[in-house]
């Protein structure tokens, strides 16, 4: 069984003192690929270090999530940029493989939605230039998110709506974009989780596998740090939503993954 997980921060300093081993540890399990996407600036370094240093395990995003957004969002963005421009001179035939993290947030803070927007839409943009798929990240901004890629075009757009958790409505809207597909992770396993009632909804096809680590470590690991060797967990529980087996769930959201970041 292989399985990817398309969305981890393992770069981050959570993981400093093991990497190594969280890396095996997560090979062993059928975690054969690594997707990271960036937060800002600061993150850009460790990002690359990670992927430099595991190149057939680690591949890059780049993008400026939308909690990093402030009044001086603007700098920040066109270093963002500089790193997709020169993708090539620093990694040589290497290349990120998408924009992101990148969305709007108001979930923790409503203060710079209108540069929250302009940021996502900038961004939208670079995709349909760079010709790059986008890893998006909503949260309690689901109507702003969708009006912003519809001003874009979402038939120019394609990605993943990552760490999905959103109503049966949402998912719909998503499955209206043709382009698009959607990223479960350790929130499926919740037992407050809505979303095991109507996933089944979506075709498998249109589902990708993540654990967004070292966040929302799936049951029976909550509360604990999440890790990719936890992904099987996840593809357990749609296992079990679907009513397949788990080799298939690995199966088909690999490919799904692979058609989308590497296809």
């Amino acid at each position: 069984m292989k399985l990817i997980d398309t969305h981890t921060h393992i770069y981050q300093n959570d993981f400093s003192e093991d990497i190594i081993e969280v890396i095996e540890n997560a090979k062993s399990r059928g975690v054969y690929k690594f997707l990271i996407p960036n937060v800002d600036v600061e993150t850009i370094a460790p990002l690359n270090d990670l992927c430099n240093r595991y190149p057939d395990e680690c591949f890059p995003m780049m993008g400026l999530h939308p909690t990093s957004v402030n009044d001086s969002y603007s700098g920040e963005l066109n270093e963002i940029k500089k790193q997709l421009a020169n993708a090539d001179l620093r990694f040589g035939l290497r290349k990120y493989i998408a924009v992101g993290e990148i969305g709007i947030d108001l979930y923790w803070d409503k203060t710079f939605l209108k540069e929250q927007k302009i940021a996502f839409e900038e961004q939208l943009r670079w995709s349909i230039d760079y010709n790059l798929p986008v890893v998006i990240h909503t949260r309690d901004a689901f109507p702003e998110v969708i009006e912003s890629i519809a001003k874009i075009g979402a038939n120019n757009l394609r990605g993943v709506f990552h760490s999905f958790g959103g109503n049966r409505e949402e998912l719909e809207t998503i499955l209206s974009f043709e382009n698009f597909l959607i990223g479960i992770n350790g929130v499926v396993t919740f037992k407050n989780s809505k979303l095991k009632d109507y996933l089944a909804n979506a075709p498998l096809e249109r589902i990708v596998l993540e654990t967004d680590a070292p966040y929302l470590a799936p049951v029976p690991y909550r509360g604990k740090r999440n890790e990719p060797a936890y992904l099987p967990k996840i593809a357990e529980k749609i296992a079990e939503i679907y009513q397949v087996s788990v080799e298939k769930i690995a199966e088909i959201t690999t490919q799904n993954a692979l058609t989308l970041f590497f296809g």
